[in-house]
């Protein structure tokens, strides 16, 4: 078995810049990687849910994938992940292929999610299949049950491929089953790495020991959660519940105003617009953007928000 390095701190899933028309804007990406980085977030988990991978093309994926291992180039310690979401596992392994050959830090991939895994075997043997397309990454498998629908233990998941794929590295774990996730993060004393996935959760989290997260929130709020982070490490926990509270306030906003895509308002209010999500996810309408920026702003967005460094320009007027 191979031995990779736990990730600690924030990694971000962005959001996948489009233009008007839909297509990629990957010009975009050098100023969002860099804008990450300066506002202290540790990598980029990318074409995930936020990111709409399921509503990527393969070559799609290939590209953003080449965009992001470009940006990084000059952001030391910088870790791009990409997610290999696919009914197809062939698709999945070609991709898996691509990210090795073009550098990527790692690679992550879901429970095929039209005909699914029965058993804990089952998905280990598709990770393991996926995973040694790329065998010099770190491979994650990414358990989120909410969107995928396939709710196996993530404990039995770990008994059934331990010793068996050299490059399982984690588990992305975006659901609440905290005896679960605990059972996981203590396996063989702490074998792999499990990366927290609900942000609204973080300091549960830190609670029983989790020490990487990932999330969608992290593009746009990240000194937020790196405070949260500092001032539990300083056994301050009644100012980290607030701060908890507060980005629970400012997740209740993606429910109210549609759900995902409001991330992408977030990120325009940020001045680095996005664009808007691919169907089948609605977007807001002028009105309800203007009405979830009051709101955003009365919560305080602009003293919490990250920052765009002085040398990108903001891309709302």
């Amino acid at each position: 078995m191979r031995k990779f390095d736990h990730i600690a701190g924030l990694i971000a899933a962005p959001f996948t810049p489009l233009q008007p028309d839909g297509t990629l804007h990957l010009a975009l990406i050098p100023s969002y990687a860099r804008m990450l980085y300066q506002n202290g977030v540790a990598g980029a988990f990318i074409c995930g849910s936020t990111g709409e991978g399921v509503s990527l093309t393969t070559t799609e994926k290939m590209q953003m994938a080449e965009a992001w291992q470009n940006a990084v180039q000059d952001l030391p310690g910088f870790k791009v992940i990409t997610l290999l979401a696919d009914t197809s596992l062939e698709d999945c392994k070609a991709l898996a292929a691509h990210a090795q050959s073009i550098g990527l830090y790692g690679v992550s991939l879901t429970a095929p999610y039209y005909f699914k895994p029965s058993s804990a075997s089952v998905l280990a043997e598709v990770c393991k299949q996926v995973a040694a397309a790329a065998p010099q990454l770190p491979f994650y498998y990414y358990h989120v049950p909410v969107l995928t629908g396939v709710g196996i233990s993530m404990y039995d998941l770990l008994q059934a491929v331990d010793g068996s794929i050299p490059n399982f590295a984690g588990i992305k774990y975006t659901h609440e089953d905290f005896m679960d996730f605990l059972s996981c993060l203590r396996f063989k004393n702490g074998q792999y790495d499990m990366l927290w996935g609900r942000d609204e959760n973080m300091l549960s989290a830190l609670a029983i020991g989790s020490k990487g997260f990932v999330g969608s929130t992290f593009n746009y709020l990240a000194p937020l959660y790196l405070e949260l982070i500092n001032l539990f490490e300083q056994h301050n926990l009644s100012d980290a519940s607030t701060l908890q509270l507060l980005s629970i306030d400012f997740i209740r906003l993606l429910g109210k105003y549609g759900g995902i895509a409001t991330g992408k308002a977030y990120m325009r209010l940020l001045g680095l617009d996005c664009g808007t999500f691919r169907l089948p996810v609605q977007n807001m309408s002028a009105k309800m953007f203007q009405s979830f920026k009051e709101e955003a702003e009365g919560l305080g967005f602009a003293t919490y928000c990250s920052k765009l460094p002085s040398s990108i320009k903001s891309t709302v007027g």
